[in-house]
């Protein structure tokens, strides 16, 4: 890296301030949880993860020097210690959609009224209004498929197939649906990201420098010249 992109001062400090208020975030989160699998735990370790990896970044490009935290991820998941013979088991799945055009959005919940003359839509409400709408006509499979029409863009999910040794009661779990988990109950873990995707074409990218590097490197035959 040339010296006229080297990351200022001023970025390193940023990204180190930022570090810390995410740890703060992810404190105040723990402090608070509400169970095993609390969203906000989540959110505030993959927040924290983040800013961890951007201050090591710049940390290098500026000084040369690197942070002695490894931040754990799904490559290494949690071992399996769950039942052999579970008599039950959970299918707990998350995804993730950025609303890109909120007016599309909510043009189509208020298609969905139109049709029917008891929906109704708070006009305050907005797009978190117009969610309610469709969530309440389609299932999540459906959404899941025609995202792009409702304005959506998908983000990361995961889906997890947790084992019992004993079938919950109904209503037992109600008030905190993911707050009964244990990692180590987890038989199968789907993940879905666009960061593999950018970790595969690094690495295809690596593969075809190493090709062009062992091309260079071929030798030639006493007597004759390279082609």
């Amino acid at each position: 890296m040339s010296d006229a992109a080297l990351p200022t001062v001023a970025e390193v400090r940023a990204a180190a301030e930022a570090v810390k208020a995410a740890l703060d975030r992810h404190l105040a989160a723990v402090e608070s949880r509400t169970g095993e699998e609390d969203p906000a735990v989540y959110a505030a370790f993959n927040e924290l993860a983040a800013a961890a990896e951007e201050y090591d970044e710049l940390l290098y490009d500026r000084y040369d020097e690197v942070t002695p935290f490894e931040i754990p991820t799904p490559e290494d998941p949690v071992p399996y210690t769950g039942p052999a013979e579970p008599a039950s088991f959970s299918v707990l799945i998350r995804r993730d959609y950025a609303v890109v055009e909120p007016q599309r959005l909510i043009a189509q919940a208020e298609r969905l009224i139109a049709l029917d003359r008891d929906a109704d839509l708070d006009e305050d409400a907005g797009s978190a209004g117009a969610l309610g709408v469709l969530f309440g006509e389609y299932e999540p499979d459906e959404i899941a498929s025609r995202y792009k029409e409702f304005g959506l863009e998908e983000g990361d999910s995961t889906l997890w197939i947790a084992t019992s040794e004993e079938v919950a009661e109904p209503g037992e779990w109600l008030n905190s649906p993911f707050g009964h988990t244990d990692p180590q109950d987890v038989l199968h873990r789907f993940d879905v990201s666009s960061v593999f995707d950018e970790e595969s074409e690094d690495y295809e990218d690596d593969e075809a420098a190493e090709e062009e590097d062992e091309e260079d490197d071929e030798p030639v035959e006493p007597g004759l010249a390279p082609a």
